[in-house]
């Protein structure tokens, strides 16, 4: 599987997101910074990263999101290309058009750093096919802004359009029904707060978010 990492300034976990793509692969991604207008050819992933991308100044991802190299992820999102967003990761994609709603500050203001258990809602995407429907996993969390909104009508979109992927199985930071991760209309794009590349041997304490990236080696080859 070819895939790409985007840096932009201010990421950190764009070298996880990296390890972990090498160690499910057997293939280093490419790394892309944020100024260039092109992607490499053939890539069967997109990935963007967790961190704080440029310093999380006007809102989280709003920047990031009109980054040059956006405008050629958008494309290959509407060309059906996969796209993984984590973290800031999926408030770049939110700041960008790519999935609905807004990623708003956690509710009670606390940046919250710790294994949280998730709720697999949707097992039939490329990104959660290596779960079971209903599976509690747990994976960790560190945000400050993850509090996910929209409005009703959106959110009742969602959910019966089966586009909810991961919930939290407890009250984390607020989120609108408890929503971890979404997948957009076509399937192929997936943001989502909780950081699957922090889960990926047993030396982190846990494996569950390895099968994430199994399954979409196994969905994308």
């Amino acid at each position: 599987m070819k895939s790409a990492v985007i840096v932009f300034p201010g990421s950190n976990c764009d070298r996880d997101l990296a390890t972990a793509l090498r160690d499910v692969t057997g293939e280093a991604p490419a790394m892309v910074w944020h100024g260039e207008s092109t992607l490499p050819d053939g890539l069967d992933l997109i990935a963007v990263p967790g961190g704080f991308s440029y310093g999380d100044y006007l809102r989280s991802g709003a920047m990031a999101a009109r980054s040059p190299v956006m405008r050629a992820v958008v494309d290959a999102a509407g060309q059906g290309r996969a796209v993984l967003g984590v973290c800031n990761g999926f408030q770049v994609l939110t700041e960008a058009g790519l999935l609905p709603g807004a990623l708003m500050r956690n509710a009670g203001i606390r940046f919250v750093c710790r294994d949280v258990m998730l709720t697999v809602s949707n097992a039939q995407t490329a990104f959660t096919s290596r779960y079971k429907a209903d599976e509690r996993i747990t994976v960790p969390v560190a945000h400050h802004d993850g509090n996910y909104f929209a409005d009703d009508e959106t959110l009742d979109r969602l959910e019966g359009e089966g586009r909810v992927a991961l919930r939290y199985a407890e009250s984390v930071n607020g989120s609108a029904r408890d929503i971890a991760g979404i997948v957009n209309n076509a399937g192929n794009v997936l943001g989502m707060m909780p950081h699957p590349e922090r889960v990926i041997e047993s030396a982190h304490g846990g494996t569950d978010g390895r099968r994430m990236f199994e399954g979409l080696m196994a969905a994308l080859g």
